[in-house]
């Protein structure tokens, strides 16, 4: 039997004051599960994990433990090879300066990446002297395979990192496809798996990726907190670039001794509660299942995909055909109106709350020379109702102001 949508909602307060937020690919709501459970370590337990000997520090270590447990179950993978992060970004970031990258080594990655999975190679190129290409993709943000082929026969590529959900699109690359290609050629992969986790069933072992990074405030969980999943191996071949207390059981003046995985890569006391929190997520999400949410997915983005293709003057730069979508956004500009005043108008109007810019994609949008648009990105505590509010709208905000 479906979880009943209107129980849902009642975990949500936000949702209680009247909002409509579509703004789920940027933030997600947050449960009370998840806040009850940061603060029950807050008001209840607070203490270290593994630097005291007493029964607070020894329930917060098993709370962070248990945590670690949940997410990795949750991509389906081993607590051992899954690390605390702040978000994607710091796994991203996390993987190019610790791979040993060394000057004429490439770098792939798509022409439609967030400018986390963009930067940090921009930075190796001009410090270390890496090659950074980028893979051309097509109307549907799918890349060229025969260039991705072409790179990859020379030999020097050591690592493809390609965005496993776009946050333009919502479309879903080839990704294990792109795995198998590049690992036959010798290359790593790293995946950007922010807005491809949340919203439907990622098993680390069948997509063939080495590392993989997602953010929890895109899933129910809280802000702060992300995953770098790693293939132990992958991982052992790293070298920490942040290190220091906790990332070591033992030191002299002139040397120190790592912790095993993954304690060598989270330096520093951690945020605690937020991994308490980011377990409860994870928990949560794995209460209602995967299936559920992705049959959220496809029974909202069907009337938003074509109620928004049948307003004048609006053009979808997503796809045009909903079963091409893998997450709940679409993505449109509308003709003589400034996207801001789209969702501006929309928040004042009807309390509609959605994204307006270049979604931290400056790039794929400078190279189109598009100025920016408006994103409504929704989640499995939406409804129909929300959708065809959301339509009603945005045709009278069009009729009226252009």
């Amino acid at each position: 039997m479906a979880p009943d949508i209107e129980k849902i909602r009642s975990d949500f307060p936000v949702i209680s004051g009247g909002v409509v937020y579509f703004d789920n690919a940027c933030m997600t709501l947050k449960p009370r599960q998840v806040v009850e459970a940061m603060n029950g370590y807050y008001s209840g337990y607070t203490a270290c994990v593994g630097r005291s000997a007493h029964r607070l520090s020894d329930r917060t270590s098993q709370e962070c433990s248990g945590a670690r447990e949940s997410l990795a179950r949750f991509i389906g993978g081993r607590a051992d090879e899954t690390i605390f992060t702040k978000n994607t970004t710091e796994g991203i970031n996390l993987v190019a300066h610790s791979l040993g990258l060394k000057k004429g080594d490439v770098v792939l990655t798509t022409d439609a990446e967030h400018n986390s999975n963009l930067v940090p190679w921009q930075f190796l190129s001009r410090r270390k002297g890496i090659v950074h290409k980028v893979v051309p993709t097509d109307a549907d943000f799918q890349p060229d395979i025969g260039f991705l082929e072409r790179e990859l026969s020379s030999g020097k590529v050591k690592l493809v990192s390609p965005v496993l959900v776009s946050n333009i699109s919502g479309t879903r690359m080839p990704v294990e496809k792109i795995a198998r290609m590049a690992h036959a050629k010798g290359a790593l992969v790293l995946l950007d798996g922010a807005q491809g986790v949340p919203s439907s069933k990622t098993d680390v072992g069948r997509v063939g990726a080495d590392f993989l990074a997602f953010s929890v405030h895109k899933m129910c969980g809280p802000t702060g907190m992300g995953i770098l999943w790693g293939r132990k191996k992958a991982l052992e071949s790293l070298e920490p670039f942040l290190v220091g207390g906790e990332t070591v059981t033992d030191t002299t003046y002139s040397s120190a001794k790592m912790e095993d995985l993954p304690e060598r890569f989270e330096a520093g006391l951690q945020d605690y509660a937020g991994m308490i929190g980011a377990g409860a997520a994870a928990k949560y999400l794995g209460k209602l299942g995967m299936g559920f949410i992705e049959e959220r997915k496809r029974k909202l983005v069907k009337p938003l995909v074509e109620g928004l293709l049948g307003i004048e003057g609006v053009s979808l730069i997503s796809p045009e055909d909903p079963g091409k979508y893998a997450s709940s956004l679409a993505n449109f500009t509308v003709e003589g109106l400034d996207h801001h005043q789209v969702a501006i108008t929309l928040d004042e109007v009807g309390k509609i709350m959605v994204r307006s810019g270049r979604h931290c994609v400056h790039s794929w949008y400078n190279s189109r020379g598009i100025e920016g648009s408006v994103r409504p990105s929704l989640y499995f505590y939406n409804t129909e109702e929300e959708v065809e509010f959301f339509l009603r709208t945005l045709g009278k905000i069009v009729r009226d102001l252009v």
